[in-house]
């Protein structure tokens, strides 16, 4: 958890202000009624904006009857310019961030504003609790939250209240997010970390809450997985590209591995000396494994955790190393 200063001050905020929620959706006319639900279930939201991208979710939302449901159009479907969209369409002070797939629990609007009035934050959000009832997306929900996956990040790992790069989701303050330029329509992925980035080096505190939780559904396969963080990864290499300096050398974890069991390969064919890479390499499984079988508490689900543990570090470096899609500007 990382210490800062606070430089740019915010003006004081009710304890009791009122909350605007903001949902991007794209193909979510199935879930997205569940997610306005536990918006309109705290007593503190007074506008639902859901930046729709599509005909199927736009007809879901407009079936819903409440005066404080609305929709914007997000024809490109894109996530930054979805939430870009739907905060424009708002007014008030404090902006929810809440995903289609995401449900919000009893008071966390509560807590959260009072966390913004408390602290003087930008940004206040919480843990990501990864939920599944079974299947594989339950050995990644167990991996997601081990040590060996959650990467150090305190929104994934918990820990305690205090100053922090990044959280899930976001309860922000509307004059710091219109300070910064809101979301960068570049990112469409990791555009979460990108934005408290900049909000922290314009001298905005973001908060972790930990009593703060919204659970987060899994990806239930392995190649969803591997096209998942195969995209984190190559959206971390694009924030480190526009923000130099902005890399933690745990997020070169990931990369390391991957360049160096090809050096290994390599080495291991010219040299004629296969151990070269099968000592290393059973050596990373065995860990794997047995972080696999801890976050697990049973050997057998143990394995499918330490399927997923690999395909999230692999995936992840070889997105990192490949870098973002070509032609993504830097320049913005």
């Amino acid at each position: 958890m990382t210490q800062r200063h606070v430089h740019t001050p915010l003006a004081p905020l009710p304890a009791d202000a009122p909350a605007a929620v903001v949902i991007p959706a794209l193909h979510a006319a199935e879930v997205v009624p569940r997610a306005v639900a536990s918006a309109l279930a705290q007593p503190e939201v007074t506008e639902v904006v859901v930046a729709a991208g599509d005909a199927a979710t736009r007809q879901a939302v407009a079936a819903i009857d409440d005066p404080r449901v609305r929709t914007v159009d997000n024809p490109d479907g894109r996530t930054p310019e979805a939430l870009n969209r739907a905060i424009d369409a708002t007014t008030e002070e404090v902006v929810v961030r809440l995903d289609a797939h995401a449900q919000l629990p009893e008071n966390y609007v509560a807590t959260a504003v009072d966390a913004l009035a408390r602290t003087g934050a930008a940004n206040v959000g919480g843990r990501q609790v990864p939920t599944a009832p079974g299947g594989f997306a339950r050995a990644v929900a167990l991996a997601m939250a081990s040590p060996a996956g959650a990467g150090g990040a305190a929104y994934r790992s918990g820990g305690a209240a205090g100053p922090v790069d990044t959280v899930y989701l976001g309860v922000f303050r509307r004059t710091a997010l219109a300070a910064v330029g809101g979301f960068d329509p570049r990112f469409i992925r990791n555009q979460d970390a990108e934005l408290n980035l900049r909000l922290t080096r314009a001298g905005y505190q973001v908060w972790f809450e930990p009593s703060l939780a919204v659970a987060y559904r899994p990806r239930g396969t392995v190649r969803s997985l591997a096209r998942q963080y195969l995209q984190y990864g190559r959206w971390r290499r694009f924030t480190g590209r526009v923000h130099p300096g902005s890399l933690r050398p745990r997020q070169l974890a990931a990369p390391l591995l991957v360049v160096g069991t090809v050096g290994l390969a390599v080495l291991a064919v010219l040299l004629a000396t296969p151990w070269l890479l099968v000592l290393p390499l059973l050596g990373y499984l065995l860990l794997v494994l047995i972080a696999g079988v801890l976050a697990a508490r049973r050997p057998v689900r143990g394995v499918a955790v330490a399927l997923a543990l690999v395909v999230m570090h692999v995936c992840w470096g070889v997105g990192f190393l490949l870098g973002p899609p070509r032609g993504t500007a830097v320049d913005g």
